[in-house]
């Protein structure tokens, strides 16, 4: 009877156990230089949308309008081509919100005023019910998980990981 309780104790805590490791892994790799944006923000979405992930990742799936900059082969020059007014909100994003913090920080050196990041990225938005897109701009399920250790944090749709 005992085990029965503490599996049915788990598997209540559990939900609760994985937002709090949402928060803890951004603390754990994040300087928190950049203000977060909660996926509930998004609804009167005013944000220019930069996805901060691998091609690959943005293919498979991504937030509708969104922009793809990358991250090993970001340049900024793609930024200020398409945000000319340096006070425009840009949200970045990418799996959980570790790599969108290092190019909002470039764009924020660049002087633009108002740079934010994406609280768990889209791995959060689409465990929150968001709808992403694939490279046809089709509605998809599929999300890329980056690889088995982060795709944890993705709770909801199918995990790619090619």
């Amino acid at each position: 009877m005992r085990t029965v309780f503490s599996c049915l104790f788990l598997m209540l805590l559990t939900p609760l156990l994985a937002q709090n490791s949402m928060a803890t892994i951004l603390k754990k790799y994040n300087k928190e230089t950049v203000p977060y944006v909660h996926v509930n923000a998004l609804k009167n979405n005013p944000y220019i949308l930069l996805d901060a992930r691998e091609a690959i990742e943005f293919k498979v799936s991504h937030i509708p309008n969104a922009f793809w900059v990358g991250f090993s082969t970001f340049k900024p020059q793609q930024v200020t081509k398409l945000v000319k007014n340096r006070n425009t909100p840009i949200l970045v994003y990418c799996s959980i919100g570790i790599r969108s913090e290092q190019i909002a920080e470039q764009l924020l050196k660049l002087g633009y005023t108002r740079v934010y990041n994406l609280f768990g990225g889209i791995f959060e938005y689409k465990n929150k019910g968001g709808q992403v897109v694939n490279s046809q701009q089709q509605a998809t399920d599929s999300v890329h998980a980056y690889n088995k250790q982060w795709s944890q944090y993705l709770t909801k749709g199918i995990k790619i990981y090619e």
